[in-house]
């Protein structure tokens, strides 16, 4: 099975090789780790309604949000919840495999929302 197919742009009348990543994007064993860092602090008691994130809580005022995505939809998922709050989204990133997702010096979770 090939991971691209040939599509016309219809607008250009072009022909271009396009990759299937949405395949191989809903493959569970190829999820994706992400942090995801909104401005304001956040407590722990948003761990369910964030899937599970982990929430660290940074010296800086923000939030870093840290876990596994199963694909693009999911992410996009977390996006909206994150926009619903009215939250401000400083940054999403992907995480390399075998990087870690350890918090640094003063980053440690902290239970309480700081405003």
């Amino acid at each position: 099975m090939s991971d691209s197919f040939r599509a016309r742009d219809p607008s250009e009348g072009l022909e271009r090789e396009m990759s299937n990543e949405l395949a191989a994007q809903s493959d569970p064993d190829r999820s994706q780790v992400y942090q995801i860092r909104i401005k304001g602090h956040l407590d722990s008691q948003w761990t369910d309604w964030f899937e599970g994130m982990t929430i660290t809580l940074e010296e800086n005022g923000n939030t870093l949000l840290t876990g596994k995505v199963i694909d693009q939809s999911a992410l996009h998922g977390l996006l909206k919840k994150v926009r619903d709050l009215g939250i401000p989204l400083v940054s999403v990133s992907p995480v390399e495999p075998g990087r870690s997702t350890t918090p640094g010096p003063g980053q440690a979770d902290q239970p309480d929302i700081k405003s």
